[in-house]
Formats: structure tokens, sequence, C-alpha cells
């Protein structure tokens, strides 16, 4: 799925999340670690400077996740923040993968077993 990163459509990212998550099968714990994992990277992708996002969930091994950047990117200021969202992904998720160009965060993907 295609979005415009702004606060307005987080909520609606959780819930698309959640649904995945449920239909894979995976508990509530996972489903909001999951959840968590996924607004953390819009928001890294957000202070980037990407105006929109391209989310994707794919059956491999559990569920994967990918979240990529998307649009022209405006010039984004590093947050003290992204820190912490790297560790949150990293402490929650399995096989966290952050491609980047620069010091710029592109794109993440990490996965989630059932």
């Amino acid at each position: 799925m295609r979005i415009p990163l702004g606060n307005e459509m987080m909520t609606t990212v959780r819930l698309a999340t959640g649904g995945v998550c449920a239909l894979k099968g995976l508990d509530i714990d996972a489903s909001e670690d999951c959840k968590v994992c996924v607004t953390e990277s819009l928001l890294l992708l957000s202070h980037a400077g990407f105006g929109q996002a391209e989310i994707g969930f794919s059956d491999e091994e559990g569920l994967r996740v990918f979240v990529g950047g998307m649009g022209q990117r405006e010039a984004g200021k590093p947050c003290p923040e992204d820190e912490i969202s790297a560790a949150l992904l990293g402490a929650l998720a399995s096989d966290v993968c952050m491609e980047k160009k620069g010091e710029t965060v592109i794109s993440v993907s990490f996965r989630f077993a059932p």
C-alpha cells in the first residue's frame, strides 16, 4: 500500500498492520510489536524527508514487512529520536535491515514469526 507520510495516516496504517498480523496468526503481543515497528519505520522515513511511503507485507518465514520511502525527498534533518526508532526495531523484530543512502534511511524491512 502507498500512503502519504503524515500523522493523520498512522492510525490507518496501524489498523491495517493489525489486520495483516491477525490473518498471519501472530499473537497479540507480536501484533502490537509489529505495529510499533511499522510506525517507527515510517517516522524514520518522514525524518529523512520523504513525503510518501510504500508498505508491503509478504508471507516469508512468518510475516515480512517492507517500508520504503517514495517520491522526491526533501532535505531531512537527523532526529535524536531516530536512534530510539532503530533500537526499537532491533529489539522487537527479527532480520531487521535498514537500507541507507549515505546517512539517510531509504527503506526498512523486518520479520515476525508466528
